[in-house]
């Protein structure tokens, strides 16, 4: 159980020479098949796509189209706390950083949810730093009792935890579990996370399995574009979707390809994905996997946004703060990162009608069992 060994399969394969060696040809023949396959997605993913994009943009939009319809799930996220424990030097939570700490009481955690919840919103993503001691296992558990009276889905992006862990997030009303690797080039993530638990590469790759085992409904993965090649990680990302896809199909993955953005510290990007790399990558996942799900955040501009809705988006965040309280209290907080949407749930919505597609508010509904019927 583990992606790991398909991982290091490819990652001996010398990719950047595979990319150059795909031609014009290579890419069309790919695009007239039925059903892609890991070669197809290198042919998608390599320069000589590039000229063709377009192409690729009209079947990415017709299967998006045939699996999904033209609706779009609105979400937002909640931060509960920013205390962590890790050195992440890409992260604005880096422990080194001197930001103000802060974490939500329950009280001020049932204000945020309801203010949330005014907005229409039934999809809420809770994030924490990694600080167990803090908001561990138990604080979650809370929280989600709280959350579960105004949503009837919440997903959690917190640290990694072990199987049984997951398990008591379920049991607790978490349906879905977001897990960025942020690169999956196991050097190169040694150097971002120096101190932490997060340092732990292997534990952190399989914590979306265990989320699958523990019986999360949806499962989100994904690196953060900018921390190395983006086409490398662009492509591990593909691959580990199509492995949770295939040994889970019961679970419903998506990805979400985030860039980096300005944050607290002083970490820079050391390669930028430009605005058609992001839509390459977005076309080269669709087109290899029609039915996956593909988040799209506030990192993106509105106008970005708005143009890449026809090419396989089924999620989007919208009403956002990356900042512990930042939905109802009024004092000056440090988010995670800048966002560069800052829409409010209402202008979101009239952007996704305007284009044409539905903003889904709710599309899930736990099962409660009659026990006297089935008895």
């Amino acid at each position: 159980m583990s992606f790991y060994p398909v991982m290091t399969e490819y990652a001996s394969v010398p990719l950047t020479e595979k990319f150059a060696a795909v031609t014009e040809d290579d890419v069309r023949r790919s695009l007239n098949k039925m059903t892609a396959d890991v070669d197809d997605f290198i042919n998608f993913m390599s320069p000589a796509a590039v000229p063709l994009l377009e192409e690729m943009a009209q079947k990415a939009n017709r299967l998006t189209e045939q699996n999904f319809g033209k609706a779009i799930q609105l979400f937002t996220p909640l931060y509960l706390s920013n205390f962590c424990t890790n050195h992440c030097v890409y992260c604005g939570f880096n422990c080194k950083n001197k930001i103000p700490r802060e974490q939500l009481t329950m009280e001020e955690l049932d204000v945020e949810g309801k203010a949330i919840a005014a907005t229409g919103l039934k999809h809420l993503l809770i994030l924490t730093g990694e600080a167990p001691a803090k908001a561990g296992v138990d604080f979650l558990e809370d929280s989600l009792n709280v959350l579960r009276k105004y949503f009837p889905s919440v997903s959690i992006e917190v640290f990694a935890m072990d199987e049984d862990e997951y398990v008591r997030m379920v049991a607790a009303g978490a349906d879905g579990l977001t897990m960025f690797q942020e690169t999956y080039n196991e050097e190169l993530y040694a150097t971002l996370h120096p101190k932490g638990p997060k340092k732990d590469y292997r534990y952190r790759l399989d914590a979306p399995e265990r989320g699958c085992l523990a019986g999360m409904r949806v499962v989100t993965i994904g690196a953060l574009l900018g921390l190395g090649d983006w086409h490398r990680d662009a492509f591990f990302t593909g691959l580990h979707a199509a492995y949770l896809m295939h040994k889970y199909p019961e679970v419903d993955i998506s990805v979400s390809p985030p860039r980096m953005r300005p944050h607290a510290g002083e970490y820079e990007p050391v390669s930028i994905a430009e605005d058609k790399d992001l839509v390459q990558y977005m076309l080269a996942l669709r087109l290899f996997l029609p039915r996956l799900g593909i988040t799209v955040s506030t990192r993106e501009s509105p106008e970005f946004r708005e143009k890449i809705l026809p090419l396989g988006v089924t999620k989007i965040s919208a009403g956002v703060s990356t900042a512990v309280g930042g939905h109802t209290q009024e004092n000056e907080h440090v988010g995670q990162f800048e966002i560069a949407d800052s829409r409010s749930v209402p202008e979101v919505c009239e952007m996704l009608n305007r284009c044409g597609y539905q903003p889904v508010y709710k599309d899930w509904e736990p099962i409660k069992l009659d026990t006297k019927v089935h008895a």
